[in-house]
């Protein structure tokens, strides 16, 4: 496959660069592309509002790390002896307004957006970008270890730690680059793939988009930036994915540089590349794991077994062998490649047990995300409850997506639903968790409260749990931290915070 040639305003290669700069260094994002840049032997530094354990590691490998923004930090300071910063990278969060954002501006400095230091990185490689509203974490996660356990060495940017990688992102000596390709704000435009998965569309972040509409516009022409020898994976079983693969399809019928299209999926009557014909759960992992099979166009079939629950993983998976087969690796190493993933951080990650009780972390966010996860939680909790505590995420998707939210958390036992997280936003009158709470409809008491404190909720939560029963901690804010709180109040030992 041929790489599509791309304008030097589109991305620039890492020797252009100079000494980088980055701004919000702690986040996941941000540091995944210091790390990678560092590892290739650009000279770093980078600041941020927080200490936090990731610029410690970078800071060992040699960066230059601040606490605390500060223009005097474009200056350049550290034991290497460096000079002033020539470009400067920044996440979301940290754009005007910031001393060092405004400063660099001001001095006439290169700023690029996190996912134009991203597109920097990948410049010289083969790209496998993972699209989607939902599952892009475990997506790209689940293939750089195909990749990389298959022989391929590839370069890879994901969005939480790896297990059995040790790292979100790492630096290859192959020629492939996998990397997230996030639609939130419409960055996604910043890459150029030869391979792309997509596996979802749906209506999300529309305080960005406004409309349905506009997100679905996002990804089309997402999918236009594929050269015509590209490839684009796409899931049958979403109906999103599947009118964006159609609408590609058509494109290069009529002889636009439109993708190659590939489908995958469960039903074995649609005409998928590849079709999930068998799962079932198995004792890997603590119960959490599958054997799945998978059958090819060609009628030969494919069995692993997945250490992650859910049809919503075993379609990631299909997904992941889809692509490594149209990137050349060989498809029996691909599924051994598959077989040592072990998930990602706040994937429906297992965070331990205390009288009996299992209890998992899941960063679902949006009501499909969040039916999947209980989805899974159901199939893992087998005969036994499941218990959820919920924490919404934004008021702006709280107020579009309440009622889902609703109907999905209804399909637990017990649901105790956390005040809104608002990372970014300012509240918004009249709306709050209560929209939620309200709605919700489970066989358990008090699951339509709406607790003052996480405490409270843990309590409350806790109090009607059974050895066998399941219990997930769920939402894209700070709710991770409760799942601690909960296997001590299973243990009956004082909260850790109170202990510490």
């Amino acid at each position: 496959m041929t790489q599509p040639e791309i304008p030097a305003a589109d991305r620039q290669d890492l020797a252009g660069l100079g000494r980088v700069h980055f701004l919000g260094l702690g986040g996941v994002g941000v540091s995944g592309i210091a790390r990678i840049m560092q590892q290739r032997g650009t000279r770093i530094s980078g600041t941020d509002a927080k200490d936090l354990p990731v610029m410690r590691e970078l800071e060992a490998a040699g960066a230059t790390v601040f606490v605390g923004y500060d223009a005097a930090h474009l200056d350049g300071v550290g034991a290497d002896g460096a000079g002033p910063v020539d470009t400067v990278i920044a996440s979301s969060i940290a754009g005007p307004g910031n001393p060092e954002y405004d400063a660099a501006v001001e001095r006439g400095l290169p700023v690029l957006h996190r996912s134009e230091g991203l597109a920097a990185a990948m410049a010289g490689h083969r790209v496998l970008a993972v699209a989607g509203t939902h599952g892009k974490t475990t997506t790209s996660s689940m293939a750089a270890m195909t990749f990389a356990r298959a022989g391929a060495e590839p370069t890879f940017a994901v969005g939480a730690a790896v297990a059995g990688l040790g790292t979100n992102a790492a630096a290859g000596t192959g020629e492939w680059f996998i990397a997230e390709a996030d639609e939130s704000d419409g960055t996604l435009l910043n890459y150029r793939p030869e391979i792309a998965i997509l596996t979802n569309v749906e209506a999300d972040h529309l305080d960005h988009y406004g409309s349905e509409e506009a997100v679905t516009q996002v990804f089309r022409d997402f999918i236009r930036l594929l050269p015509r020898d590209g490839v684009l994976v796409a899931c049958g079983d979403d109906p999103g994915a599947r009118e964006a693969a159609d609408w590609a399809r058509a494109a290069r019928a009529q002889g636009a540089d439109s993708p190659r299209v590939v489908t995958y999926g469960s039903d074995p009557g649609r005409s998928d590349d590849l079709v999930l014909v068998d799962s079932s759960l198995t004792g890997l992992d603590g119960g959490t794991g599958q054997r799945v099979t998978y059958r090819w166009q060609d009628g030969t079939e494919t069995g692993l077994t997945l250490s992650v629950p859910g049809l919503h993983n075993a379609l990631n998976a299909a997904a992941v062998l889809l692509a490594a087969h149209h990137a050349g690796l060989d498809r029996t190493a691909a599924a051994g490649g598959l077989e040592q993933f072990r998930g990602t951080a706040r994937r429906f990650e297992y965070r331990g047990q205390e009288a009996g009780v299992r209890v998992f972390d899941d960063y679902a966010h949006h009501p499909t995300e969040v039916a999947a996860a209980i989805a899974a939680g159901r199939t893992v909790a087998g005969e036994h409850r499941l218990h959820v505590l919920f924490q919404p995420h934004l008021f702006s998707r709280t107020r579009d997506f309440a009622p889902g939210f609703a109907a999905a958390l209804s399909q637990a036992d017990g649901v105790r639903v956390l005040p809104v997280y608002p990372a970014r936003e300012e509240p918004i009158p009249g709306v709050g968790s209560h929209l939620i709470a309200e709605r919700v409809d489970t066989p358990l008491p008090g699951s339509r409260i709406v607790p003052e404190d996480a405490a409270a909720a843990v309590e409350s939560l806790v109090e009607p749990v059974r050895p066998g029963d399941v219990i997930v901690t769920m939402g894209a804010g700070d709710v991770t931290a409760q799942a601690d709180a909960i296997l001590d109040a299973l243990a009956g030992r004082p909260a850790r915070a109170e202990r510490a």
